[in-house]
């Protein structure tokens, strides 16, 4: 039974930015993200590396290794049952890029926002 369900990040279009990253991977590369999603949603807060790192300011990242390179799909837990992934990349790097981490952070303050008005109706 999973313990928890993802989301994907929505813009104010409608476009599904980790969504459409997922779509240009390579076949094995969905598949390994489908695998390591699912592990997600089994162990939620308990899923540790290699698969989740915690990268500070509440944003985790998803992380495995695709035909493309190291992939990384960062999140956060909008409710102990329900994780947003806001933004997907190929790590070029040892270190996750700041602007990546700095998206995840205005993409959660968004959702945690748009949250709060929907409780306050």
């Amino acid at each position: 039974m999973a313990e928890c369900k993802c989301y994907y990040y929505s813009l104010a279009s409608g476009e599904k930015p980790v969504e459409d990253f997922v779509s240009s991977l390579n076949k094995k590369s969905k598949e390994k993200f489908q695998y390591t999603k699912g592990l997600l949603e089994v162990s939620g807060h308990r899923l540790k590396r290699p698969y989740s790192k915690y990268l500070g300011h509440s944003i985790f990242e998803l992380r495995f290794k695709g035909i493309e390179g190291y992939v990384r799909v960062l999140y956060f837990f909008l409710r102990q049952d329900a994780v947003v992934f806001t933004n997907g990349f190929i790590k070029k790097t040892g270190k996750i890029p700041k602007n990546e981490i700095d998206i995840a952070i205005r993409r959660k303050k968004e959702c945690l926002q748009l949250k709060l008005e929907e409780e306050n109706k």
